[in-house]
């Protein structure tokens, strides 16, 4: 049976074997770990689809190829197949993109094999595998295990600098960031906004469904749901800049960042939010940043993204300018809400009273719209969340 490099995501066309588990001629069992693959979102580990005894490895370990090109074969005896050979052949199925030859790397004294990546941290750190507890299947180490244990050991210092290598996660976000920012010119834009509506319908029913669910429920669900809203009457902000051509997508698919401390950001995606209640955009907004946290993210929770939301507010911050996540042309930061003096309209006048009061904060591309239809979208947010009777839309 011919091993073949998997498609991860229903956009991904190729993939990078980043470590074989199994060597040619070893006996494997169906569903246990074979090899792993990374793309540039994700890292995923592979089950054999069958038992048998792995007679070739047609692509080496550090190797790029297409979706669907032959990786390797296993025997399970339901046809005849040529002796195993002595060593992996090379691999000629398809073209593959190799990687510069890197220098020698520690070689695990763990039971588990470990990819290149850890292999690396671990000769950048001077470590040993033995040393570190693997959380991955069967023991092995995982990156985020060698990342954590360094965390708890003595720095790297260079002169008068500690030195931090930069994760996986983080070269990903690094290299989309300033890539954005080279392509997008970007402008911002604000509005204060009063969460008492929202408040109100919080505190309705906060004990009851941190009970019932386990988690609290933040603003985030309902800036989400008003987003969405307003997308209806501005459909150029829910777009992506294509060529010379801005193409307005039918489909509202939210994309939520999530930080995942020092290991960088993700911004999985929530698909059709326009269609989901306010609870139930709350529970997806849990479920994906869960599985982000976790690890447990397919490259198809990365595509399809039309607009992205990113979340500070649990941090306090008062407003942040969100880099935007490219192709789209806007993304909003959702800052801090704190208690404020405002002035309103009184049946005797102007009044003072005290407001939970948040910054809506968006950038967006000024290539696919401008300053005054942004301004526009930003109050009709602003308006749906002020003005909605949020503990009816609760039910």
């Amino acid at each position: 049976m011919d091993v073949i490099m998997p498609q991860l995501g229903e956009t991904v066309t190729e993939g990078t074997v980043t470590v074989w588990h199994k060597k040619v001629g070893d006996k494997i069992k169906a569903d246990e770990l074979l090899f792993e693959v990374g793309t540039d979102k994700v890292e995923t580990e592979i089950p054999a689809a069958v038992a048998g005894t792995l007679t070739e490895i047609l692509v080496a370990e550090g190797e790029t190829v297409d979706v669907g090109v032959t990786l390797a074969v296993i025997d399970d005896g339901k046809e005849t197949s040529a002796p195993a050979p002595v060593a992996a052949a090379a691999p000629s199925a398809a073209p593959t993109q190799k990687k510069p030859s890197k220098p020698a790397m520690a070689k695990p004294t763990h039971a588990a094999p470990i990819s290149p990546v850890v292999a690396r941290l671990l000769t950048e750190h001077n470590l040993n595998a033995a040393d570190i507890t693997g959380t991955g299947r069967d023991g092995r180490i995982k990156k985020k295990d060698v990342l954590a244990h360094i965390g708890g050991a003595a720095p790297i210092v260079d002169g008068d600098a500690e030195v931090v290598p930069f994760t996986y996660t983080r070269k990903l976000t690094a290299e989309h960031m300033v890539r954005s920012k080279a392509t997008s010119p970007h402008v911002l834009q604000a509005v204060e906004v009063d969460f008492l509506a929202v408040d109100i319908a919080r505190r309705s029913i906060k004990d009851n469904w941190k009970a019932e669910q386990g988690f609290s429920l933040t603003y985030l669900p309902f800036i989400g749901n008003a987003v969405c809203e307003a997308i209806a009457d501005f459909p150029r902000v829910n777009a992506s800049v294509v060529g010379e051509a801005l193409h307005i997508h039918k489909k509202i698919n939210l994309a939520i960042a999530v930080d995942l401390g020092d290991e960088g950001l993700v911004v999985p995606v929530i698909r059709d939010a326009d269609e989901l209640s306010v609870p139930d955009l709350a529970k997806a907004i849990n479920e994906i940043a869960a599985k982000a946290r976790d690890g447990k993210l397919s490259g198809d929770d990365f595509t399809g993204a039309t607009y992205t939301l990113s979340n500070n507010g649990s941090t306090g911050t008062f407003i942040t300018a969100p880099i935007i996540n490219q192709p789209q042309v806007a993304i909003l930061s959702t800052d801090g809400v704190r208690k404020k003096p405002v002035v309103i309209e009184g049946d005797n006048g102007d009044e003072i009273v005290i407001r939970p009061v948040g910054v809506l904060a968006q950038s967006f591309d000024h290539r696919a719209i401008d300053g005054a239809y942004s301004g526009a979208f930003l109050g009709r947010v602003r308006q749906i969340l002020e003005e909605t009777d949020w503990a009816a839309e609760l039910g």
